[in-house]
Order: C-alpha cells, then structure tokens, then sequence
C-alpha cells in the first residue's frame, strides 16, 4: 500500500510538473510581436476605432439613400369640440346659433412616408469626407501596431539583458566570494592583511545588493512585456531569442539610406488631415448651392363612434401626397462668405504644416540614422573593451594571487570589467531598439 502511494503522488507531481510546462509561453521576439499585435489592448482600441470609422462612413452615405418610415395614430375623442353656426344656415332665426360637433369620435390614421434626396452639394462632400477619416483611422491603427511594435521589442530586449545581467552578476558574485574565502583564510593564518580582506568585502556587499535588485529587474521587465501582450502580468514567460542573436541579425540587416515621405506612417495621417481641411473649404462652398429633395406620403384614414376599426367591411380613406422641395440659398448676410474665408485659412495653415512635417522627417530620418550606427559602433567598442577588461581581470586576479598586484588593483579591475559588462549589454540594447526606431520610421519590417 506504501508503494502504490507513493507511485500515485510520483504521477500526480509528473502531471502538475507537465502542466507548468503547458502554461509556460515561449516566444521568440517575431512571435511576441505577433501576439502583442492581436492579444494587445491598445490594438484592440485601435481596431475598434476602425469599426467605428466604417460604421460612420454608411451612416453618412444613408442620410443621401431612401428614407422609408411608418406611422399609426388613434385618437379618441372623450369630448369632442363643439362649433357655433349660425342658425340661419338650417332656416332658424338669425343672429341665433346651432351648436354642432364635426366628425365623429374616433380616428385612426396609417400611413407611409418615403423621402430622397436628389441634390444636396454638403452630402457629396460629406461623403468624401468620411472615405478620408476612415483613411486616417486606418494609418492610425498603423501607427499603434509600429509603436506596440517597437514597445515590445523594448520590452523583449530589456528582459534579456536583465536575464544576462542576473547571470553576470552571479558569475562575479561566486568569484568575488571564493577571492573573499581564500584572503580571510590567509588573513585568519597570519599571511594576508585586513586592508585585502575589507576591499574584497566592499566589493562583494555592493555586487550581492547589485544582484539582488537584478534579479527584481528581471522579474519586473517580464511583468512589462506580458502587460504589453495583453497577458496577466505574473503568468510565466520564456524568452527564446539571445541578445547576441538578435544584434547578430540586426548589425548585417540592411536598412534604406533615403526614404520616401509616403513610406511614413506621421506622414500619411499628415496627409489626411490636409485632405480634410481641401474638404472642409468644399463644404464651406456647396452651402451656396440649392438642395433638392423628394417626398410620397400614403396613408389611409378611418372613423367611428366606436372603436370598430379592424372589423371586416370597416370604410377606410386613403390620402397619396407626392411633395418636391427646393432650397435656394439667397442671402445669409455674408455668413457663408465668412465661414469659406476661415475654410480657406485652415486649408493654408494644413498646408504649411505639411511642408513642415516634411522638413522634420528628414531631419528625423538623418538623426535616427545617425544613432543606429552609432549604437553599431558603440557596441563594437564595448565588445573589444569588454574582452580587453576580461584580460586585464584576469591578470590582475593572477597577480593578487601571486602577491604582486595588491587588493586595490585588483578591486579596480574588477570594477572596471562590471562596468563593461554592463555597457556590452547595454550597447546591445540600444542596437535593437535603434534599428526598431528606424525600420518603423521607414515602414519597413524588421
């Protein structure tokens, strides 16, 4: 009975353990990105907002279609009102009045109203408007999938480096440790100096707080990127790509040295709102023009004394009005002149906000370029100073060990190489996030 429980809970921690796995996502930095882009509230938002845009578009396009409504209306009349008519109409004496009631106490009507508008200059450009704001909703929803894009990357890569940090960290802690154990043993035996063994210990308490604090950078930048996937920010989370792999893809990943305005996302939502303001002087200038507009009416009436209208026989009169209305516009003392005027002016300063936009993204272009390879040469630089800082550890350590270097020299070597590790990662950093910044200014995948 001992070993059939035994097996029992073996199998149940075996199936708790596969289902940890399970719940375990694992993604590469491709496959973050495609899941921020579906699971990602922002972009949720953002296709919403696309929805809304096309449901605006048919709203405006079906104020210019067939109108078609029904109506009903009973009344019944508990008092009906009684009219004076002179008695002589019926051969009474005059100046007398007989009082009379017309019709009779109950009505029903029912009827058909059916409108369209054949002109109306506003609609036409109503309707080009709307194809332009759903333009812009579209490069809207653009611009948040590059910008959730280049978050996620951010997030990706500083969750690497934090990883890689912890495990540099615990690297230097475990060696700083055995340099601490080994000069305490020679101090405690008479052969070393206090002086050795309190560097070692500074340089041990700041590398195990430094450690500890990574290890809750790590935790927290895994927090960040499933936030920004749209996930429980404690569920678990494997990163697959390295730092180095990806630096390795984007060092070689050649990028356009000019670029087109139109591969701009800013550029294109710049566009559109210029669209917008020519628009909107249109509209300004179709107020002058007539509208025209249509109209049939069917219905049909019934009376009664009683409410005996659904019984089979019951008389019913029907009504058909077939209307035309024409609208001039005539004189609106000089309102219409003076809302084209400020149509104009926003049209003008759309315009120079335009070529505006245009002087800045070159610029923008040549400083983002400017700065990726930079990061390219910076990382370069850390990756020599990094092997060089190694070396010179290593000989320092030797030297200490052999007596020649003292506690202080070393201590400054060792430092120098945290601080180029750091720099290694940090540069690696900046490698990815300055390549996503450009590939997203130019539109261009990474």
């Amino acid at each position: 009975m001992k070993y059939i429980f035994l097996f029992a809970s073996l199998v149940a921690l075996g199936l708790n353990s596969m289902q940890a796995q399970e719940s375990t996502l694992k993604l590469t930095l491709e496959q973050a990105i495609d899941y921020a882009l579906t699971h990602n509230i922002q972009m949720k938002n953002a296709a919403q907002d696309i929805r809304d845009a096309q449901a605006q578009k048919w709203a405006t396009i079906a104020t210019g279609l067939p109108q078609i409504s029904g109506s009903a209306n009973y009344q019944n009349q508990l008092e009906q009102p009684v009219a004076q008519i002179p008695a002589q109409f019926f051969g009474g004496q005059p100046g007398t009045f007989e009082e009379v009631v017309f019709g009779q106490p109950q009505t029903l009507n029912a009827g058909v109203s059916y409108n369209q508008l054949i002109f109306d200059g506003s609609y036409i450009v109503g309707v080009q408007a709307i194809k332009t704001f759903v333009a812009y909703s579209e490069n809207a929803y653009n611009k948040t999938s590059l910008e959730v894009r280049a978050a996620v990357v951010e997030a990706y890569s500083n969750a690497l480096m934090a990883e890689k940090s912890t495990e540099l960290l615990s690297k230097n802690v475990a060696q700083i440790e055995r340099n601490l154990f080994e000069s305490k043993a020679l101090f405690e035996n008479g052969l070393g100096e206090q002086e050795t063994v309190d560097q070692l210990q500074i340089t041990y308490t700041t590398l195990k707080s430094n450690e500890k604090n990574a290890y809750r950078m790590a935790r927290i930048s895994i927090y960040m990127l499933n936030a920004l996937l749209g996930r429980e920010i404690d569920e678990s989370l494997d990163l697959i790509d390295s730092l180095e792999a990806l630096v390795g893809v984007e060092m070689v990943s050649p990028l356009p040295e000019t670029f087109e305005f139109g591969q701009n996302v800013d550029y294109k939502m710049v566009e559109n709102l210029t669209e917008q303001t020519a628009l909107e002087l249109k509209l300004a200038k179709s107020k002058a023009l007539p509208t025209l507009s249509a109209s049939l009416n069917l219905g049909a009436n019934a009376f009664g004394e009683r409410f005996d209208f659904f019984e089979t026989g019951k008389e019913y009169f029907n009504t058909a009005i077939l209307g035309v209305n024409l609208q001039v516009p005539i004189f609106s003392s000089l309102l219409r002149s003076a809302n084209t005027q400020r149509a104009k002016i926003a049209d003008i300063k759309a315009q120079n906000t335009k070529k505006d936009t245009e002087r800045m993204l070159s610029v923008q272009f040549e400083n983002m370029s400017s700065a990726f390879a930079l990061s390219k040469e910076q990382f370069l630089s850390a990756k020599d100073n990094l092997d060089l800082a190694q070396r010179i550890a290593d000989k320092n350590e030797l030297k200490f060990k052999e007596g020649i270097a003292s506690s202080f020299d070393l201590r400054q070597a060792q430092l120098q190489l945290y601080q180029s590790q750091q720099e290694y990662l940090s540069s690696m950093v900046r490698v990815i996030n300055t390549h996503t910044q450009l590939a997203n200014f130019l539109n261009e995948s990474l």
